[in-house]
C-alpha cells in the first residue's frame, strides 16, 4: 500500500509563487507515475501534470509554462513549483500516483492541499 501526503498549499497574491510537495510512503519504490490534479469549487477534478520515474514530465495545456514538476526518487517525493499564479488557479490540489505509466485513473491519492490565489 502507498500513502501520499501533500504540503505547501496556502494563500498567495496573483503573480506569486507556491511550491507543493508530495511525499510517498509504503511501497513508494513501485511508483512510476506521480503528479497532481486539482479541483476548483463547483468544477470537475482536472489533470495538472505528471512526472515519471525517468523524470519525463507532461502538463495540462492551461499550465502554459508556469508550473514545473520535479521528483526526488530517493526521497519518493514530487514537487510542483507554481509561478505566475492566477486567481483561476485557486483549487484543492491533489497528489496522485500509480505503478503504471498508464496511470488513469491514478491508483493512489493524497488528501489534498488548498491553494488560494487572491486578485
Amino acid at each position: 500500500q502507498v500513502q501520499l501526503v501533500e504540503s505547501g498549499g496556502g494563500l498567495v497574491q496573483a503573480g506569486g509563487s507556491l511550491r507543493l510537495s508530495c511525499a510517498a510512503s509504503g511501497r513508494a519504490f513501485s511508483l512510476n507515475a506521480m503528479g497532481w490534479f486539482r479541483q476548483a469549487p463547483g468544477k470537475e477534478r482536472e489533470f495538472v501534470g505528471r512526472i515519471l520515474w525517468t523524470k519525463t514530465a507532461d502538463y495540462a495545456d492551461f499550465v502554459q509554462g508556469r508550473f514545473t514538476l520535479s521528483r526526488d526518487n530517493a526521497a519518493s517525493t514530487v514537487y510542483l513549483e507554481m509561478n505566475s499564479l492566477k486567481p483561476e488557479d485557486t483549487a484543492v490540489y491533489y497528489c496522485a500516483a500509480a505503478e503504471s505509466v498508464n496511470w488513469l485513473p491514478p491508483r493512489y491519492w493524497g488528501q489534498g492541499t488548498q491553494v488560494t490565489v487572491s486578485s
